[in-house]
């Protein structure tokens, strides 16, 4: 609902109406309705409505893909009153730490740091291999505590004697493997 409210409290500024122009609109003051500065203002506190924003709320997001937040990211103290009234004058009569205090008032980030890099992949890689690390140990416990023994028909030995046996009682004389076996030589046949 304050999305539709904000809206249509953005219609109702004193906005330049503009044909067709390449450069953005921009305005000294967002005018709201009283109704909506009571719905908005406690949310945002004493912090200053400078646009419409991602989505037409009222919320600061640091996003390169749309820069302009709806809201500054500080609240306006004396201080940045201050400077922001120094800034409609001449801009080489602001020093450099001025004009940072100002782009600091009005932006958390700087492109470069919204772009750095976080180190979040080390997180990731680290809950992988966390993870591997218990599900080898949770197999490990199964197979020990969980499983019963292997039966003792898998082992080599018991395979090499039931094919001793198989030979033996000339199982498969025809087809199978005793076909395979030469009696006389005692070896597999070629």
């Amino acid at each position: 609902m304050s999305n539709h409210l904000l809206r249509a409290g953005l219609r109702a500024t004193i906005l330049p109406h503009r044909s067709i122009s390449l450069s953005a609109v921009c305005t000294k003051n967002v005018v709201l309705e009283q109704k909506l500065k009571d719905e908005i203002h406690p949310k945002i506190g004493n912090r200053e409505i400078v646009g419409f924003g991602l989505n037409g709320l009222a919320t600061y997001v640091d996003r390169c893909e749309f820069p302009c937040p709806a809201i500054r990211f500080k609240e306006d103290t004396p201080e940045v009153l201050k400077l922001r009234e120094k800034e409609k004058g001449d801009w080489k009569n602001l020093t450099l730490e001025e004009k940072k205090a100002l782009y600091r008032a009005s932006f958390c980030q700087t492109f470069s740091e919204i772009n750095a890099p976080t180190g979040e992949w080390k997180m990731f890689l680290s809950v992988i291999l966390l993870s591997l690390a218990a599900t080898g140990w949770i197999m490990l416990f199964v197979k020990k505590f969980v499983y019963p023994p292997l039966p003792n028909n898998l082992t080599k030995e018991w395979q090499e004697k039931m094919l001793q046996k198989m030979l033996d009682e000339e199982q498969g004389r025809i087809m199978g493997i005793s076909s395979k076996w030469d009696y006389e030589k005692l070896e597999w046949k070629k």
